[in-house]
């Protein structure tokens, strides 16, 4: 899954840059609203970290702008500003989520995976595919019951391929949210990644559709 991080202060932006890619999460960043707007509408992300008080284009004018756009892609919004009015007005203007600066990166990043699974459709924390079961609260994988030890990046990976059970997953789409702009354009880092993933799952459930994508049966 790949996160955008739009937050003007530098050291605040780094430090979620940092703790979100090492909760296993692909992110790039922004520090003004109009680059973020940019981002959000011309590269495919699955949610968006928008501070309100931003250079060039606040929080809430972006977000009403993405909203018009028909940007449908969750918002958890960042503010110092802890006034009823500022959360309500936040909240209308399409916002799936509010945090309060000074807040913890736990509960952050916590809110960042409940607001995922509504917007794709289970609030489930618990995915299940025949034997593999995945818990995106929880981070972990099992296979026939034991639990299988996974990077940051093949449970990454996983958790893509569990959320579209059953579904032609295509390559581009893989590239898109798996990978940030630290990452090297190399074209075997997927097919690498999902090696490996045969390796701990099998390559009965993992299927190749040859020049297409990927898909993860029962």
């Amino acid at each position: 899954m790949k996160i955008l991080i739009i937050e003007d202060n530098d050291r605040l932006r780094k430090s979620l840059l940092d703790y979100i890619r090492d909760d296993g999460f692909a992110a790039d960043a922004a520090d003004d609203g109009e680059e973020g707007l940019y981002k959000a509408l011309n590269w495919d992300y699955d949610l968006i970290v928008l501070d309100v008080m931003l250079p060039k284009l606040d929080g809430w004018e972006l977000i009403q702008r993405l909203r018009q756009a028909g940007q449908d892609l969750p918002v958890i919004m960042l503010t110092a500003r802890d006034q009823l009015k500022d959360r309500v007005k936040g909240l209308n203007c399409g916002a799936d989520d509010y945090m309060v600066k000074p807040f913890e990166m736990d509960e952050l990043t916590a809110r960042i995976r409940a607001a995922l699974r509504r917007s794709g459709g289970s609030p489930n924390p618990v995915l299940n595919v025949g034997p593999i079961q995945l818990n995106t609260a929880t981070r972990t994988v099992f296979f026939k019951g034991a639990l299988v030890m996974l990077t940051a990046r093949e449970y990454a990976l996983m958790e893509i391929l569990m959320m579209k059970q059953n579904e032609l997953v295509t390559r581009e789409y893989l590239y898109e949210h798996l990978f940030d702009e630290r990452d090297e354009t190399m074209s075997n880092m997927l097919d690498v990644y999902i090696y490996k993933l045969r390796q701990k799952f099998g390559k009965d459930h993992l299927q190749t559709r040859r020049g297409m994508g990927y898909m993860l049966v029962a």
